[in-house]
């Protein structure tokens, strides 16, 4: 008895996330704070967590949130300004138009190939802001343009940031790394291809939403999960939703070329008139933002070895948060993604007209557009941090488990789509449940990897409704109190995504 109400009150937070965000129609820099103080309250009421331990698990979530998190935001939206700002916004969207005038095509290059490209580099919510404020630039509907990057954004988790989530799930689990990568590419691989099914849809609104493009949709989808599984099983995890991103944009702009009809339904087409007298350096200059970007996450990133090591030696180790476990907190000062990202938008800035002094006035009129959805991200990431720190979150996995028994495969990957839920990260997923989902398999003599490999494509669902995501698509979409619709927007999906998984989980862990 006891079990069960330490797991409804630990539920307490996330359930009124829920509620404030849907019913009630608040704005996340309201609800979340809200959330945020309800856990202290049960943190130090309940579980009796001592207040100084509560405050500074606070803080660690906070200073989490600022780096690497919000400045990744920031410098995104940064971008997007700067090339509204000097004119080349409207150069990319007439070379776009060059390349199709469907916009669900552009979805699926965009949200799906380009965001998708952007997670496996970057992560921390690049993989939203940039292409969602892309679309919103070109003309979709805001609210469409972050419905379709949440939803386009969640299986690229599993190996966002060069793999960090599923070589995290290794370490944690002491389980082979190429044997979870694999297993979580089969998992997911079913959502993989659907996803560009439901983009086409939400991005058409129509029962012809497939009409010209159902043979385009399929490419994209499986030139993504073809290769994302051929490197995962040969290669590791570091590069599976790079290539495979990088492959279904290639394959989805070869396929439009070749089986894009010409007399697209006024419905489907693009405003933009595409035009062929932009010239090579006004095009390389349009882009050159978004090419150093890519450059520089390339070159910092582990793939560059020698440079990752020399940047990764800058960093501040700071030990906040005082409570058993405690560990450094360490702030990477040069490797992270967010502080290259503001340098290419000031070099591409430069490139593009803009004065140094003008580019400085952008930046701090970004900081202060975003400063409610800072609030919001600082706010949950605090709040999850507090409820990890005082074991609200091990009471809702301990209870989960007990209520399952042995049909706990089958729930396996909504208990990480709680863990991306409260943390918005594919990661703290895997660092949260990781170890449970492995030790309860040995228990019911299951397959360890299988069931580890189930919390990682349940938290990739679990991502497009975190409060963090939905602010940051809101922030990059100025779609400030407007969360509820976003939330509504995709929780059905999500819901969906997590069905699907569960039945996967269920029927390959007794096979396996």
């Amino acid at each position: 008895m006891i079990m069960v109400i330490s797991f409804i009150l630990a539920l307490l937070p996330i359930i009124w996330l829920i509620i404030a965000l849907t019913a009630l129609k608040m704005p996340g820099y309201k609800a979340c704070p809200i959330a945020l103080a309800l856990s202290f309250l049960i943190a130090i009421g309940l579980w009796k967590m001592p207040i100084l331990d509560s405050i500074t698990a606070i803080l660690e979530g906070a200073a989490m949130s600022l780096w690497p998190i919000i400045i990744v935001i920031i410098a995104a939206v940064f971008t997007y300004n700067v090339c509204i700002h000097t004119g080349y916004m409207e150069i990319i969207k007439k070379m776009l138009a060059g390349v199709t005038r469907d916009k669900r095509v552009l979805v699926l290059i965009i949200a799906w190939g380009f965001g998708g490209f952007m997670e496996g580099m970057a992560g921390f919510g690049t993989a939203i802001a940039i292409p969602a404020s892309m679309l919103w630039a070109l003309g979709f509907d805001p609210v469409l343009s972050a419905i379709v990057c949440l939803i386009a954004n969640s299986t690229p988790t599993a190996f966002g940031s060069i793999g960090i989530p599923t070589t995290t799930l290794s370490k944690v689990t002491g389980l082979n790394v190429a044997s979870l990568s694999v297993d979580t590419v089969i998992q997911i691989a079913p959502i993989i291809i659907l996803t560009p099914y439901i983009l086409v849809l939400l991005t058409a609104k129509s029962k012809k939403a497939f009409k010209g493009v159902g043979l385009i949709t399929l490419i994209s989808g499986l030139s993504f999960v073809i290769p994302e599984y051929l490197v995962a099983k040969y290669v590791g995890p570091e590069l599976p939703v790079v290539i495979g991103s990088v492959s279904s944009m290639f394959c989805t702009i070869l396929a439009a070329k070749l089986f894009e009809r010409k007399d697209i339904s006024p419905e489907f087409a693009m405003d933009a008139v595409a035009t062929n007298n932009i010239s090579k350096n006004k095009a390389l200059t349009a882009w050159l933002p978004f090419i150093l970007i890519f450059i520089f996450l390339l070159g910092t990133s582990n793939l560059v070895k020698p440079v990752n090591s020399f940047l990764a030696q800058f960093k501040s180790s700071v030990q906040i948060y005082t409570g058993e476990g405690g560990t450094h907190y360490s702030f990477a000062w040069l490797s992270t993604p967010g502080l290259w990202i503001i340098l290419a938008g000031f070099i591409g800035g430069i490139a593009q007209g803009a004065k140094f002094t003008k580019l400085c006035a952008i930046f701090k009129d970004t900081v202060l557009q975003m400063m409610k959805t800072i609030v919001t991200i600082m706010s949950i990431i605090a709040a999850s941090k507090l409820m990890g720190h005082s074991g609200m979150i091990a009471s809702i996995a301990d209870m989960f488990v007990k209520l399952t028994g042995s049909f706990y495969p089958l729930f396996s990957p909504f208990l990480g789509s709680i863990g991306s839920f409260v943390t918005g990260s594919g990661t703290s997923a895997s660092v949260l449940f990781g170890g449970l989902q492995a030790e309860t398999a040995n228990v019911l003599n299951l397959n360890s990897s299988w069931l580890a490999a189930a919390n990682t494509a349940g938290a990739t669902a679990g991502k497009m409704i975190s409060p963090q995501s939905i602010a940051i698509a809101v922030g990059a979409t100025a779609l400030e109190s407007k969360e509820n619709l976003l939330l509504k927007g995709v929780i059905k999906y999500c819901a969906i995504f997590i069905i699907l998984m569960g039945i996967i989980s269920y029927f390959g862990a007794q096979f396996l």
